[in-house]
């Protein structure tokens, strides 16, 4: 917001397998395959966790992921992407709607509504997912966390602590972003409930690459 332990998780980026459109329904609350099949992370994804402001996800959580990417763009311009939440549908197509609840720039204390489908699985209906985010930390051009639920009918994660850190690195800018869910629903299937977190966190990943990286006139590196 994985059933492995946390600590299996750690350092390890799985792949989706099976349900592609429910994967990316419910990990992008502001959320690959069960740990103990998944491949070895890269160097990057095994370093300390990400953190904004010294805060990083649940750490009692069971159901986590971490990935990252490199983008070739200014780290200003991948910000502004992602913090200009008004403007995800625009670029994620998953996000259905989005919506700021407060004016100005995104900041500590900033509350989003936005909503994405979930389709129908063994356990529950479809339905459209409603999260409310609250972002607790905010660093310009660094670092953001925010938290809070996801609610549908027949669905629901309790909380989903987000972080995502951007820092310049040769080549590019180094996305990393790490997300927690938990909730007695969510927790009943831990792999399911994993890989739908891991697919939806790298789709968003690969879409913040392709709308950073498209070109943007007036726009200077730097």
């Amino acid at each position: 917001m994985t059933g492995t332990p946390s600590s299996h998780l750690r350092g390890r980026r799985t792949r989706a397998a099976g349900t592609p459109a429910l994967a990316l329904a419910l990990a992008l609350a502001a959320v690959g395959a069960v740990a103990a099949s998944a491949p070895a992370a890269s160097a990057r994804s095994q370093d300390r966790a990400p953190t904004c402001r010294g805060v990083g996800v649940d750490p009692k959580a069971e159901i986590r992921y971490r990935s990252d990417i490199v983008i070739k763009a200014p780290i200003s311009r991948i910000f502004k992407t992602q913090t200009d939440v008004a403007r995800w549908p625009a670029w994620q197509s998953p996000v259905l709607t989005a919506e700021r609840l407060d004016h100005g720039p995104l900041r500590a204390g900033s509350a989003f509504r936005w909503t994405t489908p979930a389709p129908a699985t063994p356990t529950t209906p479809a339905t459209t997912l409603v999260i409310t985010s609250t972002v607790r930390q905010l660093e310009r051009d660094r670092c953001v966390r925010w938290r809070g639920p996801a609610v549908g009918e027949g669905l629901r994660i309790d909380e989903g602590v987000h972080v995502w850190t951007f820092t310049k690195v040769r080549g590019g800018v180094l996305v990393r972003t790490e997300e927690t869910w938990t909730g007695a629903q969510v927790e009943a299937d831990v792999p399911t409930a994993t890989q739908a977190l891991g697919a939806g966190l790298e789709a968003w990943l690969r879409d913040l690459k392709t709308a950073a990286e498209a070109p943007h006139r007036g726009h200077a590196a730097r």
